[in-house]
């Protein structure tokens, strides 16, 4: 055991920068039968029908694909594919680069309960795995339950069982990276106590880790509501969001679209640090998420919504950083490192001008 347990890298989530990794974009003709996947809309994507507000910087990707825009000089605009093991590859090699301890890698309930789903995130997670060993980043999985049903919770428990017979995810010699906390493989769940008419009640996610902490020899880490302290807003009134808590190891409070660079300071003043101490008092594990900032006029069709949450040009996500470090906490949880969509992507986009 003493072997086996000093080929775990990364014992702890203590003391790292992590980010999420959605790894869902595809690209007509890379394999992935996909079409635009996540960059399209309406099964087009052109001029006038895109979901994406940022346009990624492909100067460094082998393979690139060629789309029916144009950039400001005349020049096709290229972009990447999750699908693509060099484009994976890459970003590994940035996270190296720049400091990003590793990522959670989203695996949505929805999407892998259909096998065009479950192929493209085993292959993303396979190229992810292989990746992370050769640059040294921590990696974990992380389910979201968006768009779930009570039904599908079980789908998500076949699926952990499924990732250690094809991956042996946890095994510490053939994934010497896979993140750990309080001595178990670290498994994290997003979308516990959400206020927003979710199909699967909290009750669902209850009998869910329950069930995952007593029978895989796991640790949790829950994505949870920014107001779940207060059990109002963005989180429901429901003490039993509390009791979930407390059976977990790791919270990590939602931050995305819940102030800007001028209320930061109001509302994180009254939140983070009464957050730290309940956590502290409870033997929970903190970890504050922060974002760059946030666009989706595309997404929303809606122009209003382009720059909704301006990035102050760095200085918004610093501000949060630095905030989270003063009230104490230890660990990041960056959100994301590639998402475009929602203009919260991290990795090298190109500039308004380009």
């Amino acid at each position: 055991n003493d072997l086996i347990d000093s080929n775990i890298l990364y014992p702890s989530y203590e003391g790292l920068t992590m980010a999420g990794y959605q790894g869902w974009f595809t690209a007509e003709g890379d394999g992935a039968n996909r079409g635009w996947y996540h960059y399209q809309k309406d099964g087009r994507f052109e001029p006038g029908n895109s979901s994406i507000d940022f346009w990624p910087d492909v100067s460094e990707y082998d393979n690139i694909y060629e789309t029916k825009f144009k950039h400001a000089d005349g020049s096709i605009a290229y972009t990447y594919s999750s699908f693509d093991e060099k484009s994976i590859d890459l970003h590994f090699k940035w996270m190296k680069e720049y400091g990003i301890d590793g990522v959670f890698m989203q695996r949505f309930v929805v999407e892998i309960k259909n096998p065009t789903g479950k192929k493209h995130f085993n292959k993303v997670l396979h190229s992810a795995l292989k990746s992370a060993k050769k640059f040294g980043r921590a990696i974990s999985i992380m389910y979201d339950l968006s768009g779930c049903t009570s039904e599908d919770m079980a789908i998500l428990l076949e699926d952990w069982d499924e990732l250690q017979q094809v991956f042996s995810l946890v095994n510490n010699i053939e994934n010497p990276t896979y993140l750990h906390h309080n001595n178990k493989p670290l498994l994290a769940i997003w979308g516990v106590g959400f206020n927003d008419n979710r199909k699967y009640t909290i009750e669902d996610t209850d009998q869910l880790i329950t069930y995952l902490i007593e029978k895989n020899d796991v640790s949790i880490m829950l994505g949870v509501p920014y107001f779940w302290r207060l059990l109002e807003r963005d989180a429901e009134k429901n003490p039993l969001l509390h009791t979930i808590i407390k059976k977990s190891d790791i919270i990590m409070p939602w931050t995305v679209g819940r102030y800007n660079s001028d209320s930061y300071k109001k509302i994180s003043s009254i939140i983070l640090d009464e957050d730290l101490q309940w956590c502290d008092y409870n033997n929970v594990y903190y970890v504050p998420s922060v974002f760059p900032g946030f666009s989706w006029g595309n997404l929303k069709n809606d122009s209003k919504l382009y720059n909704q949450i301006s990035r102050n040009k760095g200085e918004f996500f610093w501000q949060q950083v630095t905030g989270a470090k003063f009230s104490g906490a230890k660990s990041l949880y960056l959100a994301m490192f590639d998402e475009v969509d929602e203009g919260t992507a991290l990795f090298k986009s190109l500039r308004s001008s380009d």
